[in-house]
């Protein structure tokens, strides 16, 4: 692409030497990944600073630089810019000739039920006849091929890449609040953004949650002109949220409890896989809910509002969600020899764990047993409410590993200790082995109890266990094989 193409919208210091005729193959900013003729993009990253690999690059072979800091002496163009980030995403757009064009754009938010709501819709949008790829946690789905999956919001180069990359119709990305903060959505108008709820989470990074909600808010002021947010109502920074776009003009559907929500939510009939009530507009209806707990209740008129606004009637969208087969790592049940059931779940907030028990609650487990999963290098607030929280429900609570992040092992243990001590009355077991806790459980596991297993979800682990395993599920798996084989 030509330099002065690639240069369109994007705000610069132009350098004596700019040629606006030079031609560039590539754009990147990892330094070892230059090949001759591409563009090097210098970011002050977190844990290094690209302006300092810039000489690097251009060894490599790297036609041009663009970067923050005054940077003189260099041999090829430099372009100096107020934003790194910002300039990388929008040069992004303009080399894969802004894809996000091509596409009717869903942008999904929230701390919890980001995933299950992409999936719900997924699944409803291709049952109505559209194409449809998927960005996000789990995996990137494009057409209909799945490829690994590295962050919940991938890097400008790969997000404009893969959006480049795909023919189908509609495009529903996960956007996290890190993809957000470091605009990696920049050049990305959204037909519709959904907002799910918001509760303590990252606030290792965002330092509060106000900081935390107006992060997720800036996702709404990329919407297009005649562009729709979906909001979750039931919550109060939904209902924040809410306020804050209805007074800038913005075209707002709410879902939640109140009369004045576009679709309220009347009743819940029945409680594990719910029956609902529901209003959209002048029409009542009952609905099955594919998924357990209310929290999937929430996801899924979430998900049915958008697709309604799309032009899928209720009626049809409820009848598709009879076919969903679920969301690998979000609420897998696995049966016990003994009659206890097993839960995976990707939990990893206050909310998402409570919601984990009121479903057990509700189906009257004997006991609720809950593996416990820590990250290390996380936010330290968020690990003591959330093992208060457990201790306070749980009949039996095990702390355990879930993937250290650089931390040694025995200081990763010292820190359960003392949240053992500090915050469960030292009630708690602790195993790092995750795949040896996950056996504890199975081995002691009764009829009628509950048992879930969270933090990691469908993820595969980052370190070796005792058990030939890389993830709770295929744990499990090994573990009702190994059972099996006992009593054959």
């Amino acid at each position: 692409m030509l330099m002065d193409e690639l240069l369109k919208g994007i705000k610069f210091a132009q350098p004596e030497s700019h040629d606006p005729s030079m031609l560039i193959q590539g754009i990147q900013f990892n330094s070892r990944k230059i090949r001759p003729g591409d563009l090097f993009v210098a970011i002050n990253g977190f844990s290094a600073d690209g302006h300092r690999y810039i000489n690097q690059a251009i060894a490599n072979g790297a036609a041009a630089v663009v970067g923050e800091q005054n940077v003189n002496g260099l041999n090829v163009p430099y372009y100096q810019t107020s934003d790194s980030r910002k300039a990388l995403a929008r040069l992004a757009s303009n080399f894969y000739g802004h894809p996000s064009k091509n596409h009717i754009m869903i942008g999904v938010t929230g701390t919890n039920g980001k995933t299950t709501t992409a999936y719900l819709l997924k699944h409803i949008i291709e049952q109505s006849g559209m194409t449809c790829s998927m960005i996000g946690t789990v995996n990137n789905m494009i057409n209909n091929q799945a490829i690994q999956s590295k962050n919940t919001t991938p890097d400008p180069l790969e997000l404009q890449s893969l959006l480049a990359e795909s023919r189908d119709e509609v495009v529903i990305m996960e956007v996290s609040s890190h993809g957000i903060e470091q605009q990696r959505v920049e050049g990305i108008l959204f037909d519709y953004t959904l907002f799910t709820n918001l509760g303590n989470d990252h606030l290792d990074y965002h330092e509060s949650l106000e900081a935390y909600f107006n992060v997720k808010a800036r996702l709404f002021k990329r919407m297009k002109s005649q562009g729709t947010a979906i909001i979750a109502s039931h919550n109060e920074w939904g209902k924040k949220l809410q306020n804050k776009l209805s007074e800038s003009g913005n075209n707002v559907l709410t879902f939640g409890k109140q009369s004045e929500d576009e679709m309220q939510l009347l009743n819940v009939c029945t409680e594990y896989f719910p029956t609902i009530k529901v209003r959209l507009g002048e029409t009542t209806d009952f609905l099955q809910v594919p998924l357990p707990g209310m929290h999937n209740v929430w996801n899924t008129l979430g998900a049915l509002l958008t697709v309604q606004k799309m032009g899928i009637s209720l009626k049809k969208a409820a009848s598709y969600l009879s076919t969903f087969n679920g969301v690998p790592g979000r609420f897998e049940t696995f049966s016990h020899p003994a009659g206890a059931t097993f839960i995976v779940d990707y939990a990893h907030t206050e909310d998402a764990i409570e919601y984990c028990y009121q479903t057990a609650e509700r189906e009257n487990a004997e006991r609720i047993i809950h593996i416990l999963g820590f990250r290390g290098k996380r936010d330290l607030s968020k690990r003591r409410d959330i093992v208060a929280l457990c201790s306070d429900v749980c009949s039996q609570l095990i702390l355990t590993f879930d993937d250290l992040n650089g931390v040694p092992s025995d200081r990763m243990v010292e820190e359960l200790q003392k949240l053992n001590e500090d915050f469960a009355d030292g009630s708690a077991e602790i195993i790092p082995d995750r795949t040896q806790a996950i056996q504890h459980a199975w081995e002691k596991a009764e009829n009628g109890d509950w048992v879930f297993i969270t933090g990691k979800g469908q993820e595969t682990y980052k370190q070796s266990f005792k058990l030939p395993a890389s993830t709770d599920k295929q744990t499990i798996q090994f573990l009702k094989t190994s059972k099996d084989m006992v009593t054959s």
